[in-house]
Order: C-alpha cells, then sequence, then structure tokens
C-alpha cells in the first residue's frame, strides 16, 4: 500500500520517464510486442498503460487512481483494484500481463493465485522485471538504499527466482524475451528482443496455466 501512494502522488513523474528516455522506452516495447499476447488481455498494476497498452490489452488494474487516469486516455478500461483482489469471475481472460509489478507487489503469491483464477485454461501470464543479476537491477538497488522514491519500495528478483515462483502456482515456462544488453551508464541505443536472460537487464517471462484438475 506505501508504494502504491508513492506512485498516486507521482503519476506524471513515472509516465515522463519512459517519454524522456526513447531508446530504453522502444527496448522495453519490442520485448513485450515479441510476447506475441493476444485475444482477451488484463494488466495488474497497469500504471499509466504507457508500456502495457503496446500488448493490445483492454482491462487495466492498480490501486492508484492518478495512474488510472493516464491509462484511461490510452484507451485501457480502468479499475482500480488490488492484484491480490481481482474483480472479475474465473477464467474470462486468455492473458495476462505485468510489466515492472511483480516487484512491487506486497503479497506476490496472492496475486500469482488470483491471476490462476481468472485465467482461462491454457491462459498466458507473462511478467517483466528488471533482474536483481543485472547492472540495471544493481545499479537500482543502490538507489534503493540511497532512499530513491520509487525503487525503495521494490524487492528485485532474479530471472530463475521468478520462474521459482511460477513454476509453483501452476504456470509452466514456455519462453523469455529480453532486452537492455547494455548497462545503464552506456549510451542508450534499440535492439531487438534475444531468448536468453543473461545479463540482461529487463526479461519477459512467458507461462502458460497448467491444468491441475
Amino acid at each position: 500500500m506505501v508504494a502504491s501512494k508513492i506512485f498516486e502522488a507521482d503519476a506524471e513523474r513515472y509516465d515522463c520517464w519512459h517519454r524522456e528516455h526513447r531508446e530504453i522506452f522502444e527496448c522495453e516495447v519490442k520485448a513485450v510486442k515479441a510476447l506475441g499476447l493476444k485475444g482477451r488481455g488484463l494488466s495488474i498494476g497497469v500504471g499509466t498503460g504507457i508500456l502495457d497498452v503496446q500488448a493490445g490489452l483492454k482491462f487495466g488494474v492498480d490501486p492508484a487512481l492518478a495512474m488510472l487516469k493516464l491509462a484511461a486516455t490510452r484507451k485501457i478500461e480502468p479499475i482500480q483494484s488490488m492484484g491480490e483482489y481481482l474483480p472479475f469471475k474465473d477464467e474470462i481472460f486468455n492473458f495476462a500481463l505485468m510489466t515492472v509489478t511483480f516487484c512491487f507487489l506486497n503479497s506476490p503469491e496472492d496475486v500469482l493465485t488470483e491471476i490462476g483464477r481468472v485465467l482461462r485454461r491454457r491462459g498466458v501470464l507473462a511478467t517483466c522485471i528488471v533482474t536483481r543479476e543485472s547492472t540495471w537491477g544493481r545499479t537500482y538497488m543502490r538507489k534503493a538504499r540511497e532512499g530513491h522514491l520509487f525503487y525503495r519500495h521494490a524487492h528485485f528478483y532474479t530471472t530463475e527466482e521468478l520462474k521459482e515462483k511460477l513454476r509453483k502456482h501452476s504456470f509452466k515456462v514456455v519462453s523469455i524475451k529480453t532486452t537492455l544488453s547494455y548497462p545503464p551508464s552506456a549510451l542508450p541505443r534499440i535492439e531487438e528482443p534475444m531468448d536468453f536472460p543473461d545479463g540482461r537487464g529487463f526479461v519477459c517471462v512467458k507461462a502458460v496455466k497448467i491444468d491441475t484438475s
């Protein structure tokens, strides 16, 4: 809840960062599009929708109303709610997307359980994170220790830690798309997404809901 209050107060600042760092944003856009998400989609922690809208989704959940107001301008239907309590019926979405949301979740296990509930059989969950093992993750963790407005509320994961949490909640990892092979100190450039996470800063893990019935 603390993190959501921060995003509530600084929604415009969050949105501006993506517009001001065009090359980094375009790299992330390419990675999200490369996931090939199709059908009726839901974003959890949609924020302003600036990145998530690239997946062609229609619905976005976020606790921060200021964020949702900006998401609505991008043709995303905004729903104010927590990821732990998704206000939807069972099995109605083809895919769910979380972009840099996982690290801010208070109860990631509860959110994964809820996502599993609202996804259809063989539905897809795509989770994009800044990995702890990358130079980007290490830089953001240093900023967190220095009291950064957003990052001080984040918990950064490795790619393997994320994959293990998905497996424990009945998701099978089927592909990975990654980008940002260069460090934050390098001159930004737009690059095509890759299929392996080693050292990459932005990692998207695509997993399919397993039928456990």
